[in-house]
């Protein structure tokens, strides 16, 4: 890492780098985000890691006031695409915790040993130290949040015993859990809202300004499908099935974070589904750097926006399933035939959504007497179906957007746009042009763009695909929502 730029980062508290990296002070024992508002240590006591699993590894401990643990996730995990960037984004969606060390070096292709050499040289940790710093991080929220009985908020953050609960937050806080909890009620934190009702968090999501959150209010409100989403009064919900049950997410826009409202029905599931729903809003982007790369930054060009994200995904095989039937269609008629698959064969349960998007395996015995429309694009969404229900198609963030799209494409019914665009989105891939969109090629004539030649716009050409398609959808008035 260079010192003198993260130096000069630190020196000026900027904010844009929090989460990219963590100043450990060597005289304090303690480690911070770049934006701590203590005062500067000098550079002689201060050194610089990539991960807060690095800092605790080496024996550093969290800030309490500027809760570094807090921080936006770091953008490179989506800009990389090497086994560091790609194993990060699985132990944040909770795969350690759920089959341990085995089950995230099988889903890379990696033996566990290659696999702890490659993270320890590169992050400065390995697997298991990771995943540490992760289930501190849902302790900690745990704790603050909820009323849960210490012993409780342990198993649900994934920890084997209430031994190690306490030594790993006295280890990585400096207080015990109990200590933690008081002091929370006396102070409220960055990311916490409010105490919350065993099963029901309500949290505040940090994210780098600026942020295009009318882009995005379009495209949540736009693609909502009937029965399984609602878009009010500037407020999205949705359920979606997690390993340990479902849970039900409330997303709303304010100054200076996302309000995310999260009814669990395990607490186990805590961590993947804020990792799920920061990937879903792109809320770890860096989009100062990403538009001066651009060139669109303020004032931007007419029709362009500062701080545009690509919205991610919840799921992988919905993202999929939801695309091929949404081909060659408009977007309110995709809607309409997926909320007729959805009250056929999605799952009905209690709460504001009633239903769940059906599973693979349902849509592949079923979907043929379900969905309607052209032969061919039946057959081949129940093909798509039947291949992830079988384990023949794997559609995980741990994928490189080079493999993922060479097996899309080898999908009956997957063309070149949809294998781009499930990839853009599944993997936060940062780089890939949607030259063939009719509306993005139209928003490029509007802004005087060409695209036979946009190497100059790398790796950032999926945010420029983004700029192009809202300016055409904004020159047909299309997008009106406001967040």
């Amino acid at each position: 890492m260079d010192f003198e730029r993260c130096y000069r980062a630190v020196s000026t508290r900027d904010s844009r780098f929090d989460g990219q990296f963590f100043t450990a002070v060597r005289t304090t024992g303690i480690y911070c985000r770049p934006s701590c508002p203590a005062i500067t240590p000098k550079r002689a006591n201060v050194s610089f890691l990539p991960t807060a699993a690095a800092a605790q590894q080496a024996g550093y401990r969290a800030c309490r006031r500027c809760l570094p643990d807090a921080a936006p996730g770091s953008p490179l995990w989506n800009v990389r695409a090497d086994l560091a960037a790609r194993a990060m984004r699985l132990i944040g969606d909770g795969v350690i915790e759920r089959g341990g060390v085995p089950a995230l070096a099988a889903t890379l292709g990696y033996s566990q040993r290659q696999l702890t050499r490659v993270l320890t040289t590169e992050l400065g940790a390995g697997p298991l130290a990771l995943a540490r710093a992760h289930r501190a991080h849902t302790a900690r929220l745990l704790i603050q949040t909820t009323e849960m009985p210490m012993s409780d908020i342990a198993f649900a953050a994934g920890f084997a015993s209430i031994r190690q609960f306490n030594d790993t937050v006295r280890e990585v806080f400096a207080v015990s859990p109990t200590t933690m909890r008081t002091e929370s009620r006396r102070s409220p934190r960055s990311d916490v809202v409010a105490p919350a009702t065993p099963g029901l968090l309500t949290l505040r999501l940090p994210y780098r300004e600026p942020l295009d959150t009318g882009w995005l209010a379009w495209f949540l409100s736009a693609h909502t499908v009937p029965g399984m989403e609602v878009w009010e009064d500037g407020v999205y919900t949705r359920s979606l099935r997690k390993p340990h049950g479902h849970a039900t997410i409330r997303l709303s826009f304010q100054p200076g974070h996302v309000r995310a409202e999260l009814a669990l029905r395990d607490m186990r599931d805590l961590a993947p589904t804020v990792a799920r729903v920061r990937h879903l809003l792109d809320l770890d982007a860096d989009p100062q750097g990403i538009d001066d790369a651009l060139g669109i930054s303020d004032p931007a060009p007419a029709g362009f926006t500062p701080g545009i994200r690509v919205p991610g995904c919840l799921d992988g095989p919905e993202l999929l399933l939801r695309t091929m039937i949404g081909q060659q269609i408009s977007v309110q008629a995709a809607a309409t035939h997926t909320a007729r698959l959805v009250a056929a064969l999605g799952e009905r349960i209690d709460g504001a959504v009633p239903q769940l998007f059906p599973t693979p395996s349902a849509i592949a015995e079923r979907g043929a007497e379900v969905l309607t429309g052209p032969a061919r694009r039946i057959a081949a969404v129940v093909a798509a179906a039947r291949a992830i229900a079988d384990g023949e198609l794997a559609l995980h963030t741990g994928r490189t957007a080079a493999d993922l799209r060479r097996d899309l494409l080898a999908l009956d019914g997957v063309g070149p746009w949809t294998a781009d665009y499930v990839t853009m989105r599944l993997l936060a891939d940062p780089d890939i042009l949607l030259g063939t969109d009719l509306v993005v090629r139209q928003g490029a004539t509007l802004a005087g763009i060409a695209l036979d030649n946009t190497t100059r716009w790398a790796p950032w050409r999926s945010y420029l695909s983004m700029h192009l398609w809202k300016r055409a959808l904004a020159h047909r008035g299309a997008v009106l929502v406001h967040a």
